[in-house]
């Protein structure tokens, strides 16, 4: 059972300061941008992939990746894709990650609802369950973090440790998509993609509170290095999902496995969660269980997976 006391302080932080509603508006935005993003990219990826003749379900190589350049379809979906990065990063400015993350959870909704309109195709019965799943779940994840967890200073220590950690994940993915890809699926790019955009968004949080504390220092040029490093070999799994999956199951991923993966460093390296109860640790349990089920499920009986 969540403490009543919880709830009561969430709801006179708002009471005092209203403005914090101002995430509510901007989250939404940047979700409606994400999934038209992501479709206008699986569209670039699809078209790419027709014209060069060459499957990319094992990996898109140099010469399609320079032809996604020249994809209008592709550098549109891009865009706005930078939008919804903007538009989610500013509503984290006004808001609480409580009000602000499940939110972002509508990107899958409204990419589902534009795949099934642009392919004249209808969900089937277990996709909209497993859709519910994802969204119901990462809602309920990040809800008990919010309850439980709260922010600490990321110490020289803390950073050194998410770096390296970052490193050994980066070095087994790649490891696993060089000897693995020609049996890995659209599954595999999306868990893949998801977890390193976990690590992404938490060193992005801690480079902008450096920056705006003027703590530039080598270690902080070390973590713009590595937040690249992962977010070009990220973009290019989720490039490489839209070649063999739908762009609602590429986006089921990443709003359950991001979110997941940034408050799990935050709790196991940054100790945001010490002391929580028992009921949060079941929830967190319970929440992830939920959401990660129906990411498999959407992958088994998706239409277009199935087809």
């Amino acid at each position: 059972m969540f403490a009543n006391n919880d709830f009561s302080d969430l709801t006179s932080e708002f009471v005092r300061n209203p403005s914090q509603l101002i995430g509510i508006p901007l989250a939404i935005v940047g979700a409606v941008f994400m999934s038209l993003g992501a479709q206008f990219q699986h569209r670039g990826v699809t078209k790419v992939e027709s014209s060069s003749g060459v499957d990319a379900t094992t990996g898109l190589n140099f010469s399609q990746l320079k032809l996604l350049l020249t994809r209008p379809s592709w550098v549109l979906g891009t865009l706005m894709l930078g939008f919804a990065i903007a538009f989610q990063l500013s509503a984290l400015a006004f808001s609480p990650l409580i009000l602000v993350q499940p939110l972002g959870a509508i990107a899958l909704v409204i990419t589902a609802i534009l795949n099934a309109r642009i392919y004249k195709m209808s969900l089937n019965r277990p996709s909209v369950i497993a859709i519910s799943a994802c969204v119901a779940g990462v809602a309920l994840f990040v809800t008990i973090a919010a309850l439980v967890g709260g922010e600490k200073p990321v110490s020289n220590v803390d950073l050194i440790t998410i770096l390296i950690m970052l490193g050994v994940v980066l070095i087994l993915l790649t490891l696993g998509f060089l000897f693995f890809r020609k049996r890995a699926k659209a599954l595999f790019y999306i868990l893949a993609a998801g977890i390193i955009y976990g690590f992404v968004a938490t060193l992005a949080k801690v480079v902008i509170n450096r920056i705006v504390n003027e703590n530039f220092d080598w270690l902080t040029v070390l973590c713009v290095v590595g937040l690249l490093v992962a977010a070009g070999l990220g973009a290019y799994f989720v490039q490489t999902a839209y070649s063999s999956g739908p762009p609602d199951l590429v986006i089921a991923g990443l709003t359950v496995v991001d979110p997941m993966v940034a408050v799990a460093i935050g709790i196991v390296v940054l100790d945001e969660a010490s002391g929580a109860p028992l009921w949060a640790v079941i929830g967190f349990a319970v929440a992830g269980a939920i959401a990660v089920w129906g990411v498999f499920q959407l992958a088994r009986h998706h239409p277009q997976v199935q087809a």
